[in-house]
């Protein structure tokens, strides 16, 4: 059996790997293997690591890395600790494959440790844009590390291979996150609301803003102006979640948790809703704001309107019900406005969506299946255009 080992740091990252994994668990022909690290054993995001095992996977290597800090040399730091930690892992399960999702720093740090480990990485959502964040550097770099390039949209496998990677090692498979929208059994709206401590009524908005870590937005700032523009709109209840532990995150976690004090019974704000949660209320949600890669990829697949606030996510494909606005709060009020008119949400249900059709678990495997490591890389010339 092929030893596939699939590596997941943050809460969100887990629930686009979710069904991937469920079926190389399934799978005659893989065992699967996981590696959990960096904000899944982190007390202060919720120690997600348990709802891994409370799904029925086994973490076969749990990776400390992660300082209090979120300075620019702290996240430097954590990586060095991850990479340690990784190596001793990869060392002992041996993989065939590693699968490595994106472009964060936790992914960067075990991509690295398996390439002069020897281990071939598969690589989910290569290929992409986000122009506001370093994540944008680090997905590039692991696209050139990786062997094996599982795409979310047909651009983006172009692009890889306008990288110099062989395109017969390159699939569009679409975008993971629209499988979970798909397969996801439905939470009751009473479980919901006792998970979130607070009952929801009828108009409801899902808000994630996660720092800009390459420009210079800055995230208290926009935060506070998010959190401006959306009292404009008191009629509507605000779930908010946690940022990422990128470069200045935690200095967003109490002017979350200060928001939603001061407005009891309309604004709550939770360090992760979890992968059903998640789908269950966004299917019920009036509009997602904030700048996280789920209101472009997975909100659209459901029909509900984003406000994409800064730039963050500058330079990702977008659907039609994705609407972009500066950071500051005359721009996200209006868009605001926008997004909860009758017509702009009647055109958010039939919007149609970049990134695929929500059967990745089945296509990434298949790949894995057919899918031949090389020893050495060779780069692949497009001919120039004179």
């Amino acid at each position: 059996m092929t030893r596939v080992a699939v590596f997941t740091g943050t809460r969100a990252e887990y629930g686009l790997l979710y069904w991937l994994m469920r079926a190389l668990a399934e799978s005659p022909s893989h065992r699967l293997q996981v590696i959990a690290a960096a904000m899944h054993m982190s007390p202060e995001f919720g120690e997600t690591w348990r709802q891994i095992e409370g799904d029925g996977f086994a973490i076969d290597a749990k990776v400390e890395m992660l300082l209090s800090s979120d300075t620019a040399v702290g996240v430097a730091k954590s990586m060095g600790l991850g990479t340690i930690g990784f190596a001793d892992a990869l060392d002992r399960l041996r993989p065939d494959w590693l699968v490595v999702l994106g472009d964060r720093f936790e992914a960067l740090a075990i991509a690295q440790a398996a390439l002069v480990m020897r281990i071939p990485i598969a690589h989910l959502h290569g290929g992409e844009l986000t122009e506001g964040a370093y994540d944008d550097a680090i997905r590039h770099a692991i696209t050139k590390m990786a062997s094996l390039h599982l795409t979310a949209a047909e651009p983006y496998r172009q692009r890889v291979i306008q990288m110099g990677e062989q395109p017969g090692t390159v699939f569009n498979v679409g975008a993971p996150g629209l499988e979970q929208l798909k397969r996801v059994s439905p939470v009751p709206l009473d479980a919901l609301a006792a998970f979130i401590g607070m009952e929801l009524g009828d108009r409801v908005a899902i808000a994630t803003y996660h720092p800009v870590t390459s420009g210079a937005e800055d995230p208290v700032i926009t935060v506070k102006a998010m959190l401006t523009a959306l009292d404009a709109f008191p009629e509507y209840q605000v779930v908010a979640t946690y940022p990422n532990a990128d470069n200045g995150g935690r200095a967003i976690i109490p002017i979350l948790e200060d928001y939603a004090r001061s407005r009891p019974g309309r604004a709550v704000v939770v360090p992760s809703l979890g992968l059903a949660r998640y789908a269950s209320l966004l299917k019920r949600a009036d509009f997602v704001i904030g700048n996280s890669s789920s209101g472009i990829i997975e909100a659209p697949g459901v029909g509900v309107p984003t406000i994409n606030i800064g730039v963050r996510q500058g330079g990702r494909l977008a659907a039609a019900s994705v609407i972009h606005c500066d950071a500051d709060p005359e721009a996200i009020r209006q868009a605001i406005a926008r997004a909860i008119e009758p017509t702009c949400k009647a055109m958010a249900r039939t919007a149609q969506n970049p990134y695929g059709a929500g059967d990745t678990s089945r296509m990434v495997v298949a790949a894995l299946d057919a899918a031949v490591p090389a020893g050495s890389k060779r780069f692949f010339d497009i001919e120039s255009i004179s």
